[in-house]
């Protein structure tokens, strides 16, 4: 199994679901996983753990999903997104992505300048600002108190102090539910990032910091559009 059979299996999801296919997702994976073990079976991994080589391949291939899903969206207003391994290990970026990179890196003084831990970057292409940076996981416990530290570093830099810093999840564990009782990676959520977007069929306990995926393209057109007011203003 490769990326592209779990596009095909989301155009399928798609077809029947419309926009809402998105909630369908953590099924997908589920069928996904079935067909991945056949192809397992057939060429073992050292150490003969199926279960560790999904795990690999699913975390990897969710946050690709979660790239393909949005990229044409947010580019038909006018933003670009990079993944955030390409600015880690690519040496010779273009000048527009280099700059990308410098406009989120952290600074820790004489021990250098370092980029946050996160998965997709989107900015705006001619001024290369940074508009916010995504966290995509199948749980939190895979990083979310990671992410609200790369969100409060940001925060002490006036240069990067206004990115955003989301996380989207499929939440699989059901960290995100509850608001009233909450379970500390919603209250990470709540206090330490810029909000969740959850990919899921359940019922969730919703608000400004934790909502349904289908609400993340027009919250960060609403972004993108306030930031562009704001920086208008300046000029003025």
């Amino acid at each position: 199994m490769v990326f592209s059979d779990l596009i095909d299996m989301y155009l399928e999801k798609k077809k029947l679901y419309g926009a809402e296919a998105y909630k369908y997702i953590s099924l997908l994976l589920e069928e996904a996983k079935i067909i991945h073990k056949h192809d397992w079976e057939q060429n073992p991994t050292k150490g003969n753990d199926h279960e560790q080589s999904w795990r690999a391949f699913k975390g990897k291939n969710f946050e690709k999903l979660i790239e393909y899903i949005i990229k044409d969206q947010i580019e038909l207003f006018g933003l670009k997104l990079v993944m955030g391994s390409t600015l880690e290990r690519n040496v010779s970026l273009s000048e527009p992505l280099s700059r990308v990179k410098r406009n989120i890196s952290v600074d820790y003084g004489d021990l250098g300048l370092h980029l946050p831990d996160v998965d997709i970057v989107i900015y705006e292409p001619d001024s290369c600002v940074v508009i916010a940076l995504l966290s995509t996981k199948v749980t939190l416990r895979e990083r979310i108190a990671q992410t609200g530290y790369w969100k409060l570093k940001l925060s002490q830099c006036p240069l990067t102090k206004n990115i955003k810093v989301f996380f989207i999840t499929l939440d699989e564990d059901g960290t995100l539910k509850k608001r009233i009782l909450a379970k500390k990676g919603r209250a990470i959520v709540e206090v330490d990032t810029d909000g969740s977007y959850v990919l899921s069929q359940d019922k969730y306990e919703i608000n400004s910091k934790v909502k349904y995926f289908e609400s993340f393209i027009d919250d960060l057109q609403t972004l993108f559009l306030k930031e562009n007011s704001s920086h208008s203003l300046l000029k003025m």
